[in-house]
């Protein structure tokens, strides 16, 4: 069972150990909505100066809002519009400085002043983004890039 834990400070090694938590807390679970509600759980708790964590899933021809931890969100998102929709259309992680200057930006919470979104995958075929909201700009680097990358990767591997 998951215990709350004190990390070491250096992004490379906490992210890594996110992610075997992350590992064994949904190691034997089918249920996509309870493996994305621990995931958001985990993400929200682990990460500093952040306001939303949680996850849109392709349906049809649009981003359905999925498990989340922060205030209600918006609930459809159209594929290509805003970051979660670019990040889905492209395949690509979005990671944004500054959502005030990304054209057609979605403003779901305005206190919201950086983004980062990471496509999910299953099958080679994107089937939802994880969006993470900070109220700080620029809050996101490349570590956290590299360690939400990793950690999505191990989610993938669940779903």
């Amino acid at each position: 069972m998951f215990q709350q834990i004190d990390y070491s400070g250096e992004k490379a090694k906490d992210y890594a150990f996110l992610s075997k938590q992350l590992d064994a807390l949904s190691t034997g679970e089918t249920n996509q909505t309870a493996l994305l509600a621990n995931a958001s759980s985990l993400l929200n708790h682990f990460l500093d100066e952040v306001n939303w964590v949680g996850f849109y899933l392709a349906d049809n021809n649009e981003l359905v809002l999925g498990p989340f931890q922060g205030l209600p969100a918006c609930i459809r998102i159209p594929f290509g519009k805003g970051v979660c929709g670019t990040a889905f259309s492209e395949n690509k992680t979005q990671r944004i400085a500054d959502v005030h200057q990304f054209p057609g930006h979605i403003a779901c919470d305005a206190a919201s002043n950086s983004e980062i979104v990471i496509p999910i995958t299953r099958n080679h075929e994107v089937i939802g983004v994880l969006d993470i909201d900070s109220p700080v700009h620029d809050r996101f680097d490349a570590a956290d890039q590299n360690g939400l990358e990793q950690f999505v990767a191990q989610l993938e591997k669940h779903l």
